[in-house]
């Protein structure tokens, strides 16, 4: 009995230090966010992003951000690999800080005669037009690259309603302020948990648009190659895409210099079917997989390469459609 209550006592102990130390890291980034916002926002988001480039070698992600674009990229060398990780900080910094600035960062206007920091490409117009008109369910994909966050905004823009999936972070408080910065600019938002599918499922039966990242690890996932490396790769969009025989569309933000964006929507995919005419889910996956992979060798330097995405974990999972 005295070491059961011994041991409760050190998991309670854990926990409250856990959760005090969320306290502290997010009242710390929200206060940094706060003293951002004090300046004019070019200034601010160049200055965390030189802050980053400096303080990003000295993490121990920067080391696994290495050893990730070692194997991407085997003929590169050790400068140009830093070169990567370098600008994948500052990226990610800027990422953070804009999130201060949401409601004053997006301002395409479709009938304006020049860009502003926010373009759209025509064909992208055109697209994002064409699904805002159809009445039928759509599913819209991305990855983490530039500032993906404008995307819904841009949707927006256009008259489509989209509820987009998203993974909080782990830390409590920091989770609570990121949702409340995308409620007040990105419309619907739906919190990736245990029911997130049926919820996202729920939405297309309705006719509604739905966007999804796709480039996370996803444990006990479907197993995909993502730069010629083993990863495992979440099947829901494909599982989706299946059942409601909707259009799949990629969408991407690529970050331009001087604080601007470009965001893009590319034609519909034609998805793989099996022999019975269905869409093929593990095919379908690996296909999402290969498009995100050609955004990032276009752009290397804004991905997050200081995600665990090649760590495997439990065995990969078998799912109708999966061979």
């Amino acid at each position: 009995m005295a070491k059961r209550k011994s041991s409760g006592w050190r998991y309670e102990l854990v926990v409250r230090l856990r959760k005090a130390r969320h306290w502290l890291i997010a009242r710390l980034a929200m206060t940094i966010m706060g003293a951002l916002r004090l300046l004019p926002m070019d200034s601010a988001l160049d200055f965390i992003a030189a802050a980053a480039r400096r303080v990003g070698p000295l993490v121990g992600r920067h080391q696994v951000a290495l050893d990730n674009l070692r194997h991407a990229y085997p003929d590169k060398s050790a400068e140009e690999l830093q070169a990567i990780a370098l600008d994948m900080w500052g990226n990610m910094a800027r990422l953070a800080a804009e999130y201060v600035f949401l409601d004053q960062l997006f301002d395409f206007d479709p009938k304006a005669a020049q860009p502003g920091r926010v373009e759209v490409a025509p064909e992208s117009i055109t697209l994002f037009e064409r699904i805002a008109g159809e009445e039928r369910p759509h599913i819209l994909f991305t990855g983490h690259l530039g500032n993906f966050e404008l995307l819904p905004v841009a949707a927006a823009t256009f008259g489509m309603e989209i509820t987009a999936l998203f993974r909080p972070p782990e830390n409590p408080y920091l989770a609570d302020y990121v949702l409340t910065s995308r409620r007040s600019t990105m419309g619907g938002l739906l919190p990736s948990s245990s029911g997130a599918s049926f919820a996202l499922a729920g939405i297309l039966d309705k006719g509604g648009n739905v966007g999804v990242l796709v480039d996370q690890k996803f444990s006990r996932g479907i197993e995909t190659q993502f730069f010629g490396r083993l990863c495992q790769s979440n099947p829901v969009l494909a599982m989706l895409a299946r059942h409601y025989e909707c259009d799949v569309y990629p969408t991407r933000c690529i970050r331009l210099p001087n604080n601007r964006f470009r965001l893009e929507v590319e034609e519909k995919l034609t998805l793989p079917r099996d022999s019975g005419g269905h869409v093929d889910i593990a095919a379908t996956t690996q296909l999402l997989a290969d498009v995100v992979e050609r955004w990032v060798r276009e752009h290397p330097g804004q991905w997050m390469w200081f995600h665990k995405r090649w760590q495997i974990k439990g065995r990969a999972r078998r799912v109708r459609g999966a061979p």
